[in-house]
């Protein structure tokens, strides 16, 4: 008899689940919504209609409707008193999104996210998505109110996964129940989260899941899952081409034609007035498959900043810097040299005379001979905010990358900017070999050269130092000058003395920096102790780095402006920071730390024979060709790197506090252009000390050192 009783439960229980699938979800959305293509694809029996009078109207009762905000962000969906009435009347399931009203709920004008991100609020959504977890919904336009219990939240938090300080009393309901759970009311559009990019993608799985499984528990063991529109190339074990690493240096320098980031003649007057008249951290709309293409005469635009708009487009800053237009330079004449690309070679060719002799770089006082400044490359062009700086790290980075440019073009044509960018860096390093972070115009204008020459400053920052030690040691060979030499010497053995506890990050970052340098020290000098410096740092880093190949964010135990974590809400996205919240997050930094360490083992194995460094560099490089970005409906965005990637979950996500340059920030220059210029190097069967042993600066030495001498007090080491 109880068999019976149990045999007629479960046939009931069956009839109930078939009849549950067999009615069709009711979507009002347009056919192309994310949500309703990916039903699709799961096989639901899913119904589309175009409004939600005619939803209420078709839907039969006790089933599910779920009303979506195709018009957003402009238009939240218009709702009236009739369509709530008839959802009661049938007793409905609702999903609503971005409504115009809810019964019982007051809503206040919409509001846009600029640092706040969307947090679980509830045990809502299991194990897998705890209260506290983070996530992304980019360029969040949403609806402010007030309800008891709501089951996610959007607020200013710090932290990578997990809002570790908890909710600040400002964070508002995202997703909430009403009408005794049998509604559930989102304040923001949650269904494009494959367009918009929302991260984690795996999370926001979960979310729909749940979403689905609450209005219908028939569909609790629904398992959704989508393709990322940006993605890495490679997942984390499968195989790989055999010709990968060209195929990464490839499409690596492909991105600077397709990424529209080189300014067009159209659009150079536009780009100079919103320079000349802000910081130059105005963002332009994203690329536009009709707009003009650039060829490098009026120069390239410094990245992809990691704001994401509502429909996964990313604009662009219109920052023109020295280094990223190096940079840039760098690894399209490479280009043109290995696979006798003609464009490559010209944009290479145009963004060197833009640099040098249009963009005001190096005019004006840093053209003068008679001034302290002559010589300098400026911070970037046209804003007086980038023009009135010099960064020695920023003038390094592109003398170096200039070097490898003109062995790929062969042309000498530059050589005596390049020296007289060496001096004037030379001259304003102290004693000890050490130079301020930047020299800006008004203090060389008051002080004078000298007075930077002559100090005893000590600046224990690799960050800041390593790359202009580097072109140090590299015009020591090239000239002979023997200053360029001691002071170098002098201020690399005093920053290892003072390693790691005095300096100034302790991360990741510096030691990946430190490594060119110490790997140039040895050929020039290479006795047992610089060796051992350059093998114990490097040691240190490759202790960071993960069997996937990452090099793992570290921060050290104490922080500054560039590298001090947030450490309360309110702190989220006030400065630069670094991408974690703690050294247990799985994430690499593309911008300042992965294509740094890439060049630094690269050059280190080339000076020792020591396959420690080769091994690091070969899993360093086969991590970085998995995650370069591949997409094919941003495809300006295809061949380059975010600056972070998570590579627990395999995905673009991270902190994204940094003030400037986010988790998703793509740039031209920095980390990514040394990537792909290690990539080419390998390619070519050389390294780059050995492929810019050509260069012939000794020809034009006496004539820049004869320019320098002209302004008061002669140069800082006339030997």
């Amino acid at each position: 008899m109880k068999r019976l009783k149990w045999l007629i439960v479960l046939l009931w229980l069956g009839i109930c689940y078939t009849a549950s699938a067999n009615i069709p979800l009711i979507l009002c959305c347009r056919a192309d919504n994310d949500l309703f293509t990916l039903l699709l694809d799961q096989h639901l029996p899913v119904q589309r209609v175009d409004s939600p009078t005619e939803a209420a109207k078709a839907a039969p009762s006790g089933t599910i409707v779920l009303v979506l905000a195709d018009d957003y962000p402009p238009h939240a969906v218009l709702l009236d008193d009739s369509f709530f009435q008839t959802a009661r009347a049938k007793n409905l399931r609702l999903f609503l999104e971005f409504p115009s009203q809810v019964p019982g709920v007051k809503f206040g004008a919409v509001q846009t996210t600029q640092w706040e991100r969307c947090v679980v609020a509830s045990d809502a959504f299991g194990p897998s998505l705890p209260k506290m977890r983070i996530l992304a919904a980019h360029d969040c336009n949403y609806l402010p109110t007030e309800v008891a219990n709501p089951l996610l939240v959007v607020a200013r938090v710090a932290g990578l996964d997990s809002a570790i300080y908890g909710l600040p009393k400002s964070a508002s309901p995202i997703l909430f129940e009403s009408e005794n759970g049998r509604w559930l009311i989102a304040t923001t559009r949650l269904s494009n989260m494959i367009t918009a990019r929302y991260a984690p993608a795996s999370a926001w799985a979960v979310i729909w899941q749940t979403i689905l499984a609450h209005l219908d528990p028939s569909l609790s063991s629904l398992h959704l899952q989508w393709t990322p529109l940006v993605r890495p190339a490679y997942s984390k074990d499968e195989p790989t081409p055999v010709n990968i690493h060209r195929q990464t240096f490839d499409r690596a320098a492909q991105f600077y034609i397709h990424s529209q980031l080189l300014l067009p003649s159209s659009r150079q007057a536009e780009i100079i007035k919103l320079l000349q008249t802000s910081q130059g951290d105005v963002e332009i709309n994203p690329p536009t498959a009709d707009e003009p293409r650039g060829d490098g005469s009026c120069g390239i635009l410094e990245v992809f900043p990691a704001h994401i708009h509502f429909d996964g487009n990313q604009g662009r800053r219109i920052t023109i810097r020295d280094d990223c237009n190096g940079e840039s330079v760098m690894v399209l004449a490479m280009d043109g040299l290995l696979n006798h690309h003609e464009q490559s070679s010209k944009i290479a060719e145009n963004l060197l005379h833009f640099m040098f002799e249009k963009s005001g770089m190096t005019g004006g006082a840093r053209g003068d001979p008679k001034s302290p400044a002559y010589g300098f490359l400026a911070w970037g062009a046209y804003s007086p905010a980038w023009m009135v700086a010099n960064y020695s790290d920023d003038n390094a980075r592109t003398i170096l990358a200039t070097m490898l440019a003109e062995r790929a073009l062969s042309t000498d044509q530059w050589n005596g900017r390049l020296l007289r960018a060496l001096l004037a860096n030379l001259r304003t390093t102290g004693k000890n070999g050490f130079g301020p972070d930047r020299v800006d115009m008004p203090d060389l204008a008051t002080k004078g050269w000298k007075a930077f020459a002559d100090s005893t400053m000590v600046n224990y920052s690799p960050h800041f130092e390593g790359y202009i030690w580097a072109c140090y040691l590299l015009a020591y060979r090239q000239t002979g000058h023997g200053e360029f030499l001691d002071r170098t010497v002098t201020a690399i053995r005093m920053t290892m003395e003072h390693y790691p506890q005095d300096w100034r990050w302790q991360d990741d970052i510096e030691r990946a920096r430190m490594l060119l340098p110490l790997a140039w020290l040895v050929r020039v000098q290479d006795t047992l102790e610089h060796r051992g410096w350059l093998k114990r740092v490097a040691t240190d880093l490759i202790g960071f780095q993960d069997p996937c190949g990452a090099i793992q964010v570290h921060v050290g135990d104490h922080g500054s402006w560039h590298d001090a974590i947030p450490r309360t809400n309110e702190e989220y996205g006030t400065r630069e920071t670094p991408l974690v919240q703690t050294n247990s997050d799985k994430v690499s930094d593309q911008l300042y730390t992965t294509g740094f360490a890439t060049i630094g083992l690269h050059e280190a194995f080339a000076a020792t024979g020591d396959p420690m460094y080769q091994a690091a560099e070969e899993k360093l490089l086969d991590y970085l060709c998995r995650i370069q970005i591949r997409s094919e409906k941003f495809s300006y965005l295809d061949g380059g790197w975010t600056r972070a990637f998570d590579f627990g979950r395999w995905e673009f996500w991270a902190s994204s506090a940094d003030i400037g340059w986010g988790a998703w920030a793509v740039e031209s220059g920095w980390s990514r252009a040394w990537i792909a210029a290690t990539l080419g190097l390998r390619e070519q069967g050389t390294n780059f000390w050995d492929s810019t042993q050509s260069l012939n600066l000794r020809d034009q030495w006496d004539a820049a050192q004869a320019d320098m001498v002209q302004n008061t007090g002669g140069p800082a080491a006339a030997k």
